[in-house]
């Protein structure tokens, strides 16, 4: 008890809180007797006196005692949750390690590692909250269990933050309540929840309700104590008889009968969208059994049995999980009955050992009455602690190596400048999150601010950093940003962004050469033009127009080859070195025919021998009117001209349509799909693909038809044919097949 007057001393105590800490240190070592090492409360007492002396310790936002909330949050953990020595010390100790009055090795030397370690999560935790973010988001509560690296971290501020809840009624600015009460409803109830603290959890809950929504909680409160003396004695009458038929059977039991919290009834009140008096199972019956553990499931069914004997069940509304638990290991028998005066009442009936899983067990609530988790990493790490927990069967180091968290290892957690948060893959860089806020961020990216120094855009981030993206209006991705940005986004925002630049260079370059043309009154043809930028050597449109904006090529130069190319097409007397005879010039169509090469195509003024193919969208056949269009790297595609995309690209550009028309028939056939539609009576398929197997030159590829409700047919049908006189033909036959309705190319 030295330690107590030595404290009560110290002037920062005022006399009400000398009385709270002698009863807080006096229950503190009641609880912890057993697990405390002898000396402990005498180094910790030195310690909390040299801050103290030294003036480091100082009140909170809401007046509280620094070394008294403390206690008071040590008493929590102990008592509620069950954390043992490790614990006790560190939420003792961690203020004095963050103001410099000890540091880590200190408490690693005279207290254990393991004391150590979870001081480390907690001063990691306060950095994380220094940075004000935006705690209600998920992202949030990933990050948390990270940065804590332990589970007991967590379980700490858990008890810290309900501590802090019981005692701010009459403190502080109500924005900072407001605040407080906020971040326990959204964050710590649901953790509380999934860790299976369920009595913290709704502790939590109604408190936040009383300062978020006062008027709704008093309302709820004072509505329960008015009906309270009517609801206890329905009780009473109502689990009498049901006591002295289980007397009779030997049972060793106790019931009790439990009032549903403010927050839950108010939950109710608003999904229902009724009254508080519209809320009939404002509490729960629960009979608890002092079974063997091999007895259990027959003494709970034997309760089910003499309830439902005496009172009329609900079928529907029975849940059993004794005879498969749920998910997370809760087990109890639910039934709900008809009372007297025609109340429906809600019965559970399980063991102590279940009931004391369901109310304190570790991780036993984690996912109870749907509680949603992002992940089942969080989940599998839960069922594995309460496994650990229940069984004892691991030593205390395991045990304490099972709180270790490494759950988000291959993910970090990064917070803007106004503490919004953000989730991306481990190795993110910079630039990666830049993208990740907005492409126009990304794009303009030229660095960034981590924790408020400068970096590189190729900097990695770490889970915690607080991350500033620096723009510049000028700035525009680059190819090399591909080899620093790792997310999928980020590279497919960069390959767009140079798929535009490289498009708006060819424009501008393209822009820049016609006026040159222009300027020197010569109106180029598009048909020599894309001559002459095959015979410089440039496969590709874009590649040409890149290379005169880089000043690869010189525009003065491109159109003395144009001028000299377009004098050749003029006088081809007067360049005997490049003339062909004819006999050579059909030999190279007929070679073109013999490798199976498409028809002879004229395109634009006669030119021939460029490299085209037929569009895939319309399938042009020869005899159809067909149209060239010069694609940016597949050479010049031909369309027809009642193709569905001729009129878009024609008004779009323009310029790089060209004329053309068939010149030659060659050996190639064509792939031409009929849409039929029909009768489906017996036999109009094979009629169909009869009459298509007896045309010369026509052979059947394919064909897909399906019947519909209406007693009709709809399908298509691929052939391969010479031209498009013969195709007319077809269709004109297929459409005199008896029950044929309609077939069209």
């Amino acid at each position: 008890m030295e330690e107590i007057a030595t404290l009560k001393e110290i002037a920062t105590f005022s006399e009400k809180e000398k009385t709270e800490l002698v009863l807080a240190v006096k229950k503190l070592q009641s609880l912890v007797a057993d697990v405390l090492d002898s000396d402990d409360f005498r180094k910790i007492k030195e310690i909390l006196l040299r801050a103290v002396e030294t003036e480091q310790l100082h009140r909170d936002k809401f007046g509280l005692n620094p070394i008294l909330f403390d206690l008071q949050t040590a008493v929590i953990t102990a008592e509620e949750i069950g954390l043992n020595r490790a614990s006790i010390v560190s939420i003792l100790l961690h203020d004095c390690v963050s103001l410099g009055v000890i540091d880590e090795a200190y408490v690693k030397r005279e207290f254990g590692e393991d004391a150590a370690h979870i001081i480390h999560g907690l001063l990691r935790v306060n950095e994380l909250y220094a940075k004000s973010p935006s705690i209600e988001t998920e992202n949030f509560r990933d990050l948390l269990l990270s940065f804590a690296e332990d589970m007991r971290v967590i379980f700490i501020i858990i008890a810290d933050r309900v501590n802090l809840m019981r005692q701010i009624k009459d403190r502080g600015e109500i924005e900072e309540r407001t605040r407080v009460a906020t971040e326990a409803s959204r964050l710590y109830a649901p953790l509380a929840h999934k860790l299976g603290l369920y009595l913290i959890k709704r502790e939590l809950e109604d408190l936040s309700l009383k300062y978020l929504e006062p008027d709704v909680f008093y309302m709820i409160k004072e509505k329960l104590s008015a009906t309270r003396a009517a609801r206890d004695l329905y009780i009473a009458n109502f689990i009498g008889p049901i006591e002295e038929k289980l007397k009779a059977t030997g049972l060793k039991f106790h019931i009790k009968g439990r009032t549903k919290s403010i927050h839950s009834i108010w939950q109710k009140m608003k999904k229902q969208k009724c009254k508080f008096e519209g809320i009939y199972d404002l509490f729960a019956i629960r009979v608890i059994l002092d079974s063997a553990p091999d007895r259990e499931k027959q003494d709970c069914w034997q309760v089910f049995s003499i309830v439902t004997d005496m009172y009329r069940p609900n079928p529907k509304r029975l849940r059993d999980w004794l005879s498969v638990p749920k998910s997370n290991g809760y087990e109890s028998l639910h039934i709900t009955v008809m009372g007297p005066e025609g109340k429906w009442v809600e019965i559970q009936i399980r063991t102590e050992r279940m009931d004391e899983i369901a109310e304190r067990g570790l991780a036993a609530h984690w996912r109870y009455k749907g509680v949603k988790d992002s992940g089942s990493k969080l989940e599998d790490w839960l069922k594995d602690i309460r496994s650990a927990l229940e069984t004892h069967t691991e030593s205390d180091e395991q045990l304490v190596d099972r709180f270790k968290v490494d759950l988000y290892s291959d993910e970090v957690f990064v917070f803007t400048p106004k503490g919004d948060l953000f989730k991306l893959p481990k190795g993110a860089t910079v630039l990666d999150f830049a993208f990740h806020i907005h492409t126009t961020v990304g794009c303009r990216c030229t660095g960034g601010k981590v924790n408020g120094k400068n970096v590189h855009i190729g900097t990695k981030l770490q889970s915690g950093d607080q991350v500033e993206i620096i723009t510049s209006p000028k700035q525009m991705p680059k190819r090399d940003w591909l080899n620093i940005a790792i997310t999928p986004k980020a590279r497919a925002k960069i390959r767009q962004s140079l798929t535009e630049q490289e498009m708006q260079v060819s424009t501008f370059a393209k822009e820049a050469l016609e006026r040159k043309f222009k300027n020197k009154k010569i109106e180029p043809e598009e048909s020599t033009m894309m001559r002459l930028i095959k015979k410089m050597g440039y496969k590709h449109v874009t590649e040409f127009y890149k290379a005169i904006a880089e000043d690869v090529l010189d525009v003065n130069t491109v159109i003395e080859h144009y001028l000299e190319l377009q004098e050749r097409d003029a006088n081809p007397n007067a360049f005997s070195t490049e003339q062909r005879s004819a006999d050579s010039y059909v030999a190279n169509v007929q070679d073109d025919h013999a490798q199976g090469l498409a028809d002879v195509l004229v395109l634009d003024n006669n030119l021939k021998g460029v490299d085209y193919s037929l569009a895939k969208c319309c399938n042009p056949i020869y005899g159809d009117e067909v149209f060239g269009f010069v694609t940016i790297n597949r050479g010049i595609k031909v369309h027809r001209q009642d193709c569905p995309n001729a009129q878009l690209l024609k008004e779009r550009m323009g310029y790089r349509v060209l004329r053309a028309r068939w010149a030659g028939k060659g050996t190639k056939q064509y792939p031409v799909t009929l849409r039929v539609v029909g009768h489906d009576d017996i036999g109009i398929v094979n009629n169909i693909t009869s009459l298509i197997n007896k045309e010369k030159n026509v052979m059947l590829r394919g064909i897909s038809i399906q019947s519909s409700e209406d007693g009709l047919f709809a399908g298509t049908i691929t052939v391969m044919i010479d031209d498009q006189n013969q195709l007319t033909q077809l269709i004109k036959k297929i459409a005199t097949v008896k029950g044929v309705k309609n077939v069209a190319r």
